[in-house]
């Protein structure tokens, strides 16, 4: 097995490869943008290209010098808020450097087993009728973001048809754990309160809407979920990921209170509200059950446990 994953680097990316590392004969190499910070403790075991996939010929120098059979295309930009303020960055992004990938893999007549990672925001506004949302959901995004996602997914769909590449296309739910970006929501908690312990911030935990339910899996209950994706995906078809039941941000923010060191105050911060926010998020994953066998293994509250410790680490790093 010879792997590629696109965005490597990334938090997501970075679960893959150490998952990855642990079968069997397998090559990891993978391609990205920016910091390897997260690759650093894989060392010499994974082999890193730096490359913007958004340059068809970087993709082609990528697939030739890597000959992969399978193809883990992670990459792109994954914040749906960053969407609104800059749509076209996103759709630009995100739509060519799928096109890059899946075009070159057609014209090289390439074998390899390619996964197209879509989301849960693709279904976008849903109401009590639409949950838990099946893979035959109606598809109504409420940003660019779902609607980058959409693109990438029906490009997967459309290669298979007229190309014939062994595409398998999954909607994740919302994933969490160590090493992602404060951008999101329970990693953005989670630093904001090793600071607060710290002592570098008053003892004030700053948050947007709270009402707001969404599906959410571990990282790596995810990117095992991605591996047997392409183990045991069928070509062409696209599967929910996700846990199955909704969370309160509400719910979050209290179970990560229950593990702090601090005494702190919840406060709501207008500029943390999106324009668009659907109440209630969550799949019916049972069509990617049963074709693979997976189903989640790790509790919420040791994942926010993780994700907790894993700020305090970098928080005492940062004050050296």
């Amino acid at each position: 097995m010879r792997a590629l994953i696109t965005g490597m680097n990334g938090f997501a990316g970075s679960h893959l490869a150490e998952f990855l590392l642990t079968q069997a004969d397998v090559h990891v190499f993978g391609t990205g943008l920016g910091s390897t910070s997260h690759l650093s403790h894989l060392g010499s075991r994974v082999t890193f290209i730096p490359g913007d996939l958004t340059d068809a010929h970087v993709v082609e120098n990528l697939l030739t010098q890597t000959q992969p059979t399978h193809i883990y295309h992670l990459a792109g930009q994954a914040f749906a808020p960053i969407s609104w303020q800059d749509p076209w960055a996103t759709l630009e992004t995100n739509i060519r450097a799928q096109v890059n990938v899946l075009h070159t893999a057609a014209r090289l007549q390439s074998s390899a087993r390619i996964l197209v990672i879509g989301s849960m925001d693709e279904y976008g506004r849903v109401d009590a009728r639409d949950l838990p949302i099946t893979e035959t959901t109606p598809l109504r995004p409420d940003s660019p973001y779902g609607v980058s996602k959409i693109a990438q997914d029906f490009l997967g769909l459309q290669y298979f048809l007229s190309h014939r590449l062994h595409v398998v296309r999954v909607r994740p739910s919302n994933h969490i754990g160590p090493r992602q970006s404060e951008q999101f929501v329970t990693s953005n908690f989670a630093k904001q309160i090793a600071e607060i312990e710290a002592g570098l911030r008053a003892p004030v935990l700053y948050v947007g809407n709270l009402s707001a339910q969404r599906d959410f899996t571990d990282v790596r209950d995810m990117v095992r979920a991605y591996y047997l994706a392409l183990e045991h995906g069928v070509p062409g078809e696209v599967y929910n990921i996700g846990s199955a039941r909704a969370v309160s941000i509400q719910t979050i923010v209290e179970m990560l209170l229950q593990h702090s060191r601090a005494a702190i105050r919840v406060e709501a911060d207008p500029a943390r509200f999106r324009p668009s926010d659907t109440p209630i998020l969550y799949c019916d994953p049972t069509k990617f059950r049963t074709q693979t066998g997976w189903t989640p293994t790790i509790p919420l509250e040791t994942s926010l446990r993780d994700i907790l410790d894993y700020w305090r680490e970098q928080v005492a790093r940062q004050r050296g």
